[in-house]
Parts: structure tokens; sequence; C-alpha cells
């Protein structure tokens, strides 16, 4: 059995993204930062399959803003979304075919008191984790992480952790999304209460 603090090799992330995609729960994303060290246990994911994905930022191709997901597997894309939050994805598959997949939530584990400070709004501790910008947030990963390498030996890993029994292991359409949201390609460990809520897109509607 592996050692559950040791990085995932590249080869992990150097799959087809619906074959990595479940088996990313239970592994441990940990950031060194100044300020000390959070890790993360992962309880719910999402799959985006680039060219073959609507829903997927690479659906139209190569922009500045997700060059990352065309890179080598086993890097990070961060993104600012609504012009408040960051989400964190991790690049699998082959170089050049962007797919990727976000990390939705997870439970702390280590370094709560410092998530803490991060996301004082937080009114519980499994709501510190719970949903991809507040996991973010309480990781203090922001758009300069953009690229890192989480196979070596830098501040941002993905470590063995304890995968669940595949009998805990749901799937499901994907939250918030306006094309393609009926994919079943988010994957949760069954009644964590980390799991974010799920919300459907709701279409904006003109008035007046």
């Amino acid at each position: 059995m592996p050692d559950p603090t040791a990085p995932l090799p590249r080869s992990f992330f150097d799959r087809p993204v619906l074959k990595v995609a479940p088996d990313l729960l239970g592994r441990l994303v940990v950031h060194d930062a100044e300020e000390g060290r959070v890790t993360a246990r992962l309880t719910e994911v999402e799959a985006y399959d680039g060219p073959n994905d609507p829903g997927s930022h690479a659906f139209r191709g190569r922009s500045k803003r997700n060059g990352t997901m065309f890179g080598p597997p086993g890097h990070v894309y961060v993104y600012f979304t609504y012009g408040m939050h960051y989400c964190m994805n991790l690049v699998c598959g082959p170089e050049g075919m962007p797919t990727g997949i976000l990390l939705r939530a997870a439970a702390l584990t280590e370094g709560t008191e410092l998530a803490r400070k991060r996301r004082p709004t937080a009114k519980t501790d499994r709501d510190l984790a719970r949903g991809p910008a507040r996991l973010v947030e309480a990781l203090a990963v922001t758009r300069t992480d953009d690229g890192a390498d989480i196979c070596g030996d830098g501040p941002l890993t993905i470590q063995h952790g304890e995968p669940p029994p595949e009998s805990l292991i749901r799937t499901g359409p994907r939250v918030g999304l306006r094309d393609a949201a009926e994919f079943p390609w988010r994957f949760w460990i069954d009644e964590d209460p980390s799991v974010s809520i799920y919300r459907p897109h709701v279409p904006k509607r003109r008035t007046g």
C-alpha cells in the first residue's frame, strides 16, 4: 500500500479524464504557504473533457486564460470567475488535450485553524472547503499558482491519501452549468458532509 503522504506520480494524471476524476476522491491536496500548511481530503470533483465538452473552458480552443489546460498533465489550472472567486482544476490526459478536473469540495485534515482565519464567514468547519471557491480560499491558492507542478516538491501537491470504497462513490450532473450540465461527470463521496449543495444553472430572464 502506498504511503498516504507521498505525492501522486504524473502517470496518475496522464490518463483519460473520466478515469482520473473518481480516482481523485479521498486524495489529499496540500498547500504550504508562508503562514503554514493546509491539507484537504477531496470529497467532490467535476470532470471536463475539453473539445468534447461544451461545458469546458477549452471547448472553443486555446486562449490566454486556459493555456495551462493544453500543457502536460499534473499541473494546476486556476481561473477567476464571476469577478470575485478563484477555482482550481487539475490538468490530466496527454499534453495538447485540454482536459481537467475541477476540485469542488474537500474536508480539512490539517491546518484547520489557519483555514478558519482565511474563511471567517464559514459557519462550521464542514463549510471551510465546501464548494470550489471556498476550497481555493481555504488553501490560499490564487491565479499566481496557475501552471504549478503538483507532482514535484513544490508548495502545492496532491498526495495519495486513502481513496474511499468504490461503493461510496456517486456520480451525477454538474453544478451551475449552462451547457452540458446533464453530463454525469460530477463525482462525490456519498453522505460526506463537506460535499457541496447541488444547484442547477438558472437562466437569467430579461425584465421590462
